[in-house]
């Protein structure tokens, strides 16, 4: 079965391109011209990864993509904008985008992108992790906590299996870049340093238990609770 993709964007020019070399490419790709239009095909299609724009008719990307996430929906998003800077790329990663490409694009370097963070989805498998009050089902992308569910983003699942994987070890902010950004991914550590911060909110309360800074080297992820 070809791998879904849904491109949220209203500059027709780019819509007819990528339509045509991503089914090329064969995927199966349907449009959608505006944020509305955008949030209803996500929902009920199920696409395996969006393409999303910033500068949307009706309601931006960063409203579309932040409800996506409320809606639990966890499929990678790859936001396409013309706004490059640092600021639009922090907000767009803050509101659960998974990567951020600047227009214009090179049509390899976005389809690397794409083949990338595809992999990484089908990578995920049917493991259960439990630690603390924690239930994480990484084939179903589901994440429990005392037995309510807790919202989470493709890219935080992504890094909290590859932190449990590594389960007692210290990595490095770079070997989490590689990892679960990828190697093309040219944003800074510090954005490790932000995904951190929400995994511990949503996942180990005021005290770290589970999730640990270890000065000067990176992070240890400790499944037994106990101290860093």
């Amino acid at each position: 079965m070809a791998d879904r993709i849904l491109l949220i964007e209203d500059d027709p020019s780019i819509v007819r391109g990528l339509e045509l070399n991503l089914s090329l490419d064969g995927y199966e790709v349907r449009a959608a011209m505006d944020g509305p239009a955008g949030l209803r095909s996500a929902t009920e299609w199920k696409p395996d990864l969006v393409l999303l724009d910033l500068m949307l008719p009706a309601m931006n990307g960063y409203e579309v993509c932040r409800e996506l996430r409320r809606r639990g929906l966890t499929m990678p998003i790859v936001i396409l904008s013309a706004k490059g800077s640092e600021p639009d790329k922090v907000m767009g990663l803050d509101t659960g985008a998974d990567d951020f490409v600047t227009k214009p694009f090179g049509l390899a370097e976005l389809t690397a992108r794409i083949k990338a963070h595809l992999r990484r989805g089908r990578a995920a498998n049917n493991t259960v992790l439990r630690f603390g009050e924690v239930e994480a089902d990484f084939g179903a992308g589901e994440v429990r906590r005392a037995g309510a569910p807790v919202e989470m983003t493709a890219r935080e699942l992504q890094l909290l299996q590859y932190l449990s994987r590594h389960d007692g070890r210290v990595v490095t902010r770079q070997m989490i870049l590689d990892a679960v950004w990828g190697e093309n991914y040219f944003g800074t550590e510090r954005t490790v340093d932000n995904f951190i911060t929400r995994l511990r909110q949503k996942l180990d309360g005021d005290e770290p238990r589970h999730f640990f800074t270890v000065r000067g080297l990176g992070y240890r992820f400790k499944a037994e609770a106990g101290r860093g």
